[in-house]
């Protein structure tokens, strides 16, 4: 069984950054895909970026290059650095896993229980 746990989340103002952490147990860390979502109040959840067992990123097109996912192997972390914050981020972000050896995992089995973030102007 995978326990994920999310880190960082807070209060920033517009513009500010967070970077958000997510430690994985009771896992082989290293066959883990990773992923980021969020839920706002009222919305659907949104996947926003992911990161392949191997290392490779992908994103959602709508964060135009303002969040970085990235991952620790050493620490069995994966993180996800949020930049040129905006109200509308504000959400819960949820860290997700998945054993996959796919380029791209769209689907997650295993969630932490989320970090609040909210961005006031």
């Amino acid at each position: 069984q995978v326990q994920l746990v999310e880190s960082g989340g807070g209060l920033v103002q517009a513009g500010g950054s967070l970077r958000l952490s997510c430690a994985a147990s009771g896992s082989n860390f290293r066959l883990l895909a990773m992923g980021w979502y969020r839920q706002a109040p009222g919305k659907q959840r949104e996947l926003l970026a992911g990161i392949t067992s191997g290392g490779n990123t992908n994103y959602a097109d709508s964060l135009k290059g303002r969040f970085t996912i990235s991952r620790d192997y050493a620490k069995n972390t994966v993180f996800l650095q949020m930049n040129s914050l905006r109200r509308e981020d504000t959400a819960v972000y949820y860290c997700a896993a998945k054993y996959s050896v796919s380029s791209r995992v769209l689907e997650y089995d295993y969630w932490g229980q989320g970090t609040q973030v909210t961005v006031s102007s």
